[in-house]
């Protein structure tokens, strides 16, 4: 019960963003738009870190279906969704609508590179963070 109660506490903490805000990104040479952003997350599995320790996984289908399967690590085997949905550019944003997830909200987010397998994002409400890119 317990435990039950911890995961509703920490899922309340997080209902608003997954991370923590960052500091705003600041060089727009590595904003990533149009093709490079689709080539950015097409075919791969972005680890979405949260903010209480941990990381999950989010599969970007090349085919614009994104699902939240995989193995998470620490917290984020609490975060991870069990739910599917789509995916697709739209200008300089990468946007996404799960079925449930979020209450099936469309959500859009600009990326920049942030390291050799890393991403910064911003999500149209302000909410921002990083992401590792895996395979």
């Amino acid at each position: 019960m317990a435990l039950s109660r911890a995961a509703s506490f920490i899922g309340a903490l997080l209902a608003g963003g997954l991370v923590a805000p960052q500091a705003g990104m600041a060089d727009a040479s590595l904003s990533l738009s149009g093709p490079d952003l689709g080539r950015a997350v097409s075919g791969r599995q972005i680890y979405l870190s949260t903010p209480l320790g941990g990381e999950f996984p989010l599969n970007y289908r090349a085919d614009g279906r994104v699902d939240g399967t995989g193995d998470a690590v620490g917290l984020g085997k609490f975060m991870q969704p069990k739910d599917s949905g789509r995916w697709w550019v739209a200008g300089n944003k990468l946007c996404q609508k799960w079925t449930s997830w979020y209450d099936g909200k469309v959500f859009c987010f600009t990326l920049q590179k942030a390291g050799e397998d890393r991403l910064s994002w911003r999500r149209d409400d302000g909410m921002s963070g990083t992401v590792r890119v895996g395979r």
